[in-house]
This record gives structure tokens, sequence and C-alpha cells, in this order.
């Protein structure tokens, strides 16, 4: 019985999202990329407190999973520019959904969410 229970829990597709977006940044490089495509350094400026290892792990990540897209072109000196894929901009659509159901639901209520105060690195989304 128990086993079950573990399976189906497992079977909703949860866990694999939030193992795309897990972590301090990459919903807010989802998002940032969402709004514009951009290069490393744009990225870097534009996720502010984030170190370029970091950043060019996520990135990394992010691609392996399908969510971003890295375009290299070829030029001196050579120009790399990353984008949202489809499946990128329906996760970024999805985790929009939950931003909002977090907005309303646990940082303006007495929850124990909202006690905790904030989590850095969770962008203020708006449509």
């Amino acid at each position: 019985m128990e086993t079950e229970k573990t399976q189906e829990a497992g079977a909703c597709g949860l866990d694999a999202a939030l193992g795309v977006i897990g972590g301090k940044w990459k919903s807010t490089i989802v998002w940032e990329l969402h709004l514009r495509p951009g290069r490393f350094g744009e990225l870097r400026r534009r996720v502010p407190g984030i170190s370029e290892k970091v950043l060019y792990e996520q990135l990394r990540q992010l691609e392996a999973d399908g969510v971003i897209r890295r375009e290299a072109f070829d030029e001196v000196p050579l120009r790399v520019e990353y984008s949202l894929t489809s499946a990128g901009a329906s996760l970024n659509r999805a985790v929009h959904a939950l931003a909002e159901w977090g907005r309303m639901h646990a940082w303006g209520s007495g929850s124990t969410v909202a006690a905790a105060g904030k989590p850095q690195g969770v962008p203020i989304l708006s449509s």
C-alpha cells in the first residue's frame, strides 16, 4: 500500500518539474530569459547576486534539461545568446502560476511560510 502511494506521488510530474527549477537561481534565470534572450554578461547583470560560476552551472543545467537554448554565433569574438525553448516557456507559465498562488496565499497570511519570510532569489512576477 505504501509503495503505491510513493509511485503515485512521483508519477504526477511535480518532482520532475521541481527538479528542473530547483535551487536558488533557476526560476529567476528562466524569468529573465522569458522577458528577452540574453548573453552571459547581460544575464549576470540582470540577476544581481549570482556569481559567474553559479550562472554558468545553472545555464548548463537548464540547457541539459531542454529549458533554454544556447546559440553560439560564428563571430570574432564569439557571441553566445541564451533563450527559452518552447518547453522553457511552458515551464515559465507554470512557475508563474505557482508564484501567483504563493503571493496570494502564503506571503500575506499568517502561515508558517509567511513567518519564515520571502526566500532570496524568488522573482516578483507580473504578467
